[in-house]
């Protein structure tokens, strides 16, 4: 089981402490550093937040081992050719540590206060379908690219220079949905990304995105399985108890978040790699509480 840090951009996120954070993802031994891609949070009221691109674009040239990328940048409020272009050049300037990760849009609050229209949500896995493919090809086409689509058209595209790494970044494409998304990660991911799952449901879902696999003639190793979910961990039992907030450990769990003191998160994910998944993306929402961020990863990253 790999183990990456996931950090929410707009709940507070600043430089000294995306800096630190990254510093501390790099020397402690997390495989990787993602982070999401809102203006706000759904709640107010609002507070600081980083820009992803930005934010990123310092990672791949202040970092040198850890792989790191958008959990996920939305289509909804960042046209496809723009995000290609960037997407290409951060990961050309990392070597080769970004992966994409491509979502629709789901907050209503940043919309409505940035002026981005989400639509309906028909309309918006149609936008959500368009975008992976004007991306995809972008990145992996050598020729200009022509397209023509409800919501995007292209007339002799093309992204130069090309991807260092053949085809660009690596597409990550996350959430749970049976419906619709699971059937796209299984026709352009090379990730597939789901959210606080039990080990029984990554099953059940895993199981069903290598059918949908098998259908498109792709064998299952094509994808990697992460999830990204919570981390209620305390270095004793009155620690523990003050971060469950009104959920009992066992609700956390329920719910797919990973609770506990050391031994008992390492059992929690030995369960769920032994489901099939292959990366956890821990949330980490306390951005002050860098000691507690640093004990998580002395006692848990050896074990895994």
């Amino acid at each position: 089981m790999e183990i990456a840090l996931m950090i929410e951009g707009q709940n507070g996120l600043t430089w000294p402490h995306w800096q630190r954070i990254a510093q501390l993802a790099e020397d402690m031994g997390f495989v990787g550093l993602y982070r999401s891609d809102h203006f706000t949070n759904a709640r107010g009221p609002d507070i600081d937040s980083l820009e992803l691109w930005v934010s990123l674009t310092w990672l791949a040239s202040h970092t040198k081992r850890i792989e790191f990328g958008p959990l996920v940048t939305p289509c909804s409020f960042r046209h496809p050719a723009f995000t290609a272009r960037m997407a290409r050049d951060v990961d050309d300037l990392s070597g080769g540590r970004l992966t994409l990760g491509l979502g629709a849009g789901w907050q209503d609050r940043e919309h409505d206060h940035f002026g981005f229209d989400l639509l309906d949500v028909d309309s918006r896995f149609i936008r959500y379908k368009e975008s992976l493919d004007v991306i995809t090809q972008l990145l992996r086409s050598d020729v200009p690219v022509k397209y023509k689509g409800r919501y995007y058209n292209l007339q002799e595209a093309i992204l130069l220079p090309r991807p260092q790494r053949p085809g660009g970044p690596p597409i990550l494409i996350g959430g749970n949905g049976a419906r619709r998304t699971l059937p796209l990660a299984a026709q352009y991911a090379t990730e597939w990304n789901c959210v606080y799952l039990t080990p029984e449901q990554f099953s059940e879902k895993n199981a069903r995105l290598n059918e949908l696999l098998e259908q498109r003639g792709r064998p299952a190793g094509d994808i990697r399985r992460s999830m990204m979910t919570g981390i209620k961990f305390g270095r004793d039992e009155v620690d523990l108890q003050s971060k469950l907030g009104r959920r009992s450990e066992d609700e956390w769990r329920e719910m797919g978040a990973i609770v506990g003191n050391g031994s008992q998160v390492v059992d929690q994910l030995g369960r769920l790699s032994e489901a099939g998944l292959e990366r956890v993306m821990l949330q980490w929402l306390e951005l002050d509480d860098m000691d507690g961020l640093e004990a998580l990863a002395s006692v848990v990253i050896p074990q895994v």
